[in-house]
């Protein structure tokens, strides 16, 4: 058992907007991974941030990850950072992977000021920007198919992925 595709990018790219719409135009579920951590925690994901820190949430996400790859079939959104992961980065080899891609304007439109944001608590503009240099290369290089979403309706991006999983 293989998810139909793996959704990856930065927090406001659209991996949970775009992942549902394309499940449903599949007929899969959806699958958040960052919803998985929270089951697991039994609490949000900024609680476990600020309770645990971001180590024990980056243990929880990789068993999330590893986990949703072996056992499901649906469309799997990931958080914004498991491709941090070494491991994570690994264990997507293989699979079909779309990075949705937003550049910072879009990005801060979309997820506002940090609000249930752990990593956007201070400075949000400054904050995304470094985490769009520093992650971007890693969606890169997992990714079997980028998706600009920046100036796009939810629907528009859906399409484009849909005709990429068809080839």
């Amino acid at each position: 058992m293989s998810p139909a595709c793996v959704l990856v990018g930065l927090m406001g790219a659209g991996k949970t907007t775009v992942g549902t719409a394309l499940a449903a135009r599949l007929g899969v579920e959806f699958r958040d991974t960052d919803h998985d951590v929270e089951a697991v925690a039994g609490k949000p994901v900024q609680e476990i941030f600020i309770d645990e820190g971001e180590d024990h949430f980056r243990a929880l996400e990789r068993q999330a990850v590893a986990a949703a790859l072996a056992g499901f079939d649906g469309v799997l959104a990931l958080g914004g950072g498991a491709v941090l992961s070494e491991e994570t980065r690994a264990a997507l080899a293989g699979h079909t992977v779309v990075f949705l891609s937003v550049e910072l304007s879009d990005a801060v439109k979309r997820v506002g000021l940090g609000a249930g944001r752990p990593l956007l608590a201070i400075n949000p503009r400054a904050t995304l920007r470094h985490l769009m240099k520093e992650r971007a290369p890693l969606y890169q290089q997992v990714a079997t198919h980028v998706v600009v979403t920046d100036d796009r309706e939810p629907d528009e991006v859906t399409d484009e992925v849909l005709s990429l999983l068809k080839r």
